[in-house]
């Protein structure tokens, strides 16, 4: 068990800073997608994952560990795309579901994509230098793999119980 302690003035403000950059950015990001092409964020990251795999293609698990997002939560967004006809899920070998991109959704994707980078190209991209964003990338990375490790570590921990 190791001791709980607070954050420094300057843990504080990098991460109330971080929050509230994110927080809003995630809101700008939504609402122009939304306005300009109708689709949520959700549904253009898995649009977007989609379009990268082969045939449009890939198995609702893998799908679900590419994006890190829980079970029930990509059952619920596929269950809506699926009605809007951006995907189709189709069942295969060993009761695995396969999620294929229409071409609905690949237009849907192909029509949001140039604006959707120029909206992010103007709220983060084009304030930051080519070495601000590398280390945003380097930054973003780091915080990603302590996550997947604790991740990693907690369903070890939980495996030996």
């Amino acid at each position: 068990m190791h001791k709980q302690r607070g954050l420094s003035e300057r843990e504080l403000r990098a991460w109330q800073t971080f929050f509230r950059m994110q927080e809003v950015l995630r809101g700008r990001i939504e609402q122009q997608l939304q306005t300009c092409s109708g689709l949520s964020t959700a549904d253009y990251t898995v649009l977007t994952v989609l379009s990268g795999a082969d045939d449009g293609r890939l198995r609702a698990i893998h799908l679900g560990t590419l994006m890190g997002w829980e079970k029930s939560r990509l059952h619920h967004q596929l269950t809506r795309m699926s009605k809007r006809g951006l995907i189709e899920r189709h069942s295969g070998e060993a009761r695995s579901t396969y999620v294929t991109l229409t071409p609905q959704g690949r237009q849907a994707l192909t029509e949001a994509a140039p604006r959707h980078s120029d909206h992010v190209r103007g709220l983060l991209i084009d304030c930051l230098s080519p070495e601000q964003l590398d280390q945003l990338a380097e930054i973003s990375a780091a915080v990603l793999d302590n996550i997947e490790q604790q991740d990693h570590t907690a369903d070890s921990g939980s495996d030996q119980q």
